[in-house]
């Protein structure tokens, strides 16, 4: 949720546009698009000024702002359901999916990696046979012209 706390409670000139934001963010890319399509409907400079700065802060080529968001926040760790022992075996499950995942992408990093060198090993070895075949073809046209 969008915290009001630390902003101020005047309603200055800044903080509409703050929350707006923050609103649209909270609901993810969809509700941006629907933001620009509406303000194109009723109020083209309105649509055309949003496509401008989904564009220039990157919100229309990202994953959703809200999702990465969640995933700064992670709601689940600051939220006790009152039972200590689920609480315990929550954390350390979703401390071992963490594990887990970076275990995975590294591996699939890795993986990259050696596809990435086996590419280029197989670029360089058809390279070196086509220089090998073009000096073999010039060297056996100089030896014919020669005669």
């Amino acid at each position: 949720m969008y915290d009001t706390s630390t902003h101020s409670l005047n309603g200055g000139m800044g903080s509409w546009p703050r929350r707006a934001q923050g609103w649209l963010d909270e609901r993810g890319k969809g509700a941006w698009i629907a933001a620009m399509v509406l303000g194109f409907i009723f109020v083209w400079p309105v649509g055309l000024a949003l496509l401008a700065y989904m564009i220039w802060s990157k919100r229309m080529f990202n994953r959703s702002a809200c999702h990465n968001r969640r995933l700064a926040h992670a709601p689940w760790k600051s939220n006790s359901s009152g039972n200590s022992a689920f609480d315990a075996y929550r954390d350390e499950t979703i401390r071992r999916l963490e594990d887990e995942q970076g275990a995975f992408e590294a591996f699939l990093k890795r993986l990259r990696d050696a596809k990435d060198k086996q590419e280029f090993d197989s670029f360089m070895d058809d390279r070196a046979k086509s220089n090998a075949s073009d000096r073999a073809a010039e060297g056996g046209d100089k030896d014919v012209s020669a005669y």
